[in-house]
């Protein structure tokens, strides 16, 4: 366990003392919670897609119900966390649920395809949410408070609350894939024939780990929402969800702390190409595709065979 955590574990030492090396900037620490917060999205898909082999297409939609739990707890004046986080994650998690008992029933392309089309239908109603935005989004009055003390809006205590429950998330998924309940989805995954004929039946432990994907998502959500100080329909569309599902692939799908470097690597390269080029999207996209099809098992596997 510990040969496999040595990179995670350096990647978020570093994360931690990265302000306190000059980059403590404002550009600096919004680039690296934005990494952070996609990291925690992505960890939670990879533990669907790695641990259960469930591959979302609308797992944006997750994210996206949590901001917009913010984002709606704030037009109405109720921001402080300890009101807005249980129900921001019991919304994600509801959402999950609800959705997922239909497409966890499927498998395959068609799996891919009714997650694709929840996401979807997610973003339509957030899109006709005029009260909040509609279309054009809605903007934060200010950042969620926590026991009446408004510390997220301190640059530093923000940066160390994403890097915290970045590696909170990391941890609880890695033990859940460890546990009894983790083998189970792994078995299924593989072979859900022999989990049945062992006396399990593999759906509701598909069910419940699509769930925790969810409200992990919905956390990943309210951080994005508070780093923005803006919410809008374009966080729940599939594009953000193929972004994630990216993120997984590049950092290697088979190892849950892939998920990070994942995560670090597509938004490094997009803000470094954002800076060279006016239509960087044109180079972006095809480096990706390149490094799906030659980087074999991510850079996760990279690593690994170099210090296998």
């Amino acid at each position: 366990m510990l040969r496999e955590a040595w990179l995670p574990l350096v990647v978020l030492v570093a994360l931690g003392v990265a302000p306190l090396l000059g980059f403590g900037g404002s550009y600096e620490t919004t680039l690296m919670a934005r990494a952070m917060i996609l990291g925690m999205a992505a960890v939670s898909l990879s533990f669907l897609v790695g641990g259960a082999g469930l591959v979302s297409l609308g797992h944006a939609a997750s994210v996206g119900v949590g901001a917009y739990a913010v984002a709606i707890l704030d037009a109405h004046g109720v921001t402080e966390a300890t009101l807005v986080l249980p129900a921001a994650i019991g919304a994600a998690a509801l959402f999950s649920l609800l959705t997922g008992a239909i497409a966890i029933r499927t498998s395959g392309v068609h799996f891919i395809m009714i997650t694709l089309a929840f996401g979807q239908m997610a973003f339509f109603t957030a899109s006709s949410l005029a009260a909040y935005g509609g279309d054009d989004g809605y903007t934060l009055y200010s950042r969620t408070e926590l026991l009446g003390t408004r510390l997220l809006e301190n640059r530093l205590a923000f940066h160390y609350i994403c890097l915290g429950l970045l590696a909170a998330s990391w941890g609880g998924c890695a033990m859940l894939l460890a546990s009894r309940f983790g083998r189970v989805l792994r078995a299924a995954r593989e072979n859900p024939q022999r989990v049945e004929a062992v006396g399990l039946a593999p759906y509701p432990f598909r069910l419940l780990g699509y769930m925790l994907a969810g409200a992990m998502g919905g956390l990943a959500g309210v951080l994005l929402a508070n780093a923005t100080e803006f919410v809008s329909p374009a966080t729940l569309s599939w594009q953000r969800s193929g972004e994630l599902l990216f993120m997984v692939i590049l950092g290697g799908a088979g190892r849950l702390w892939g998920a990070i470097l994942g995560a670090l690597a597509f938004v490094l390269l997009e803000t470094w190409l954002a800076q060279q080029m006016l239509h960087w999207k044109l180079v972006f996209g095809p480096l990706l595709v390149l490094a799906v099809i030659f980087l074999r098992g991510g850079l996760s596997g990279l690593v690994a065979r170099h210090h296998g």
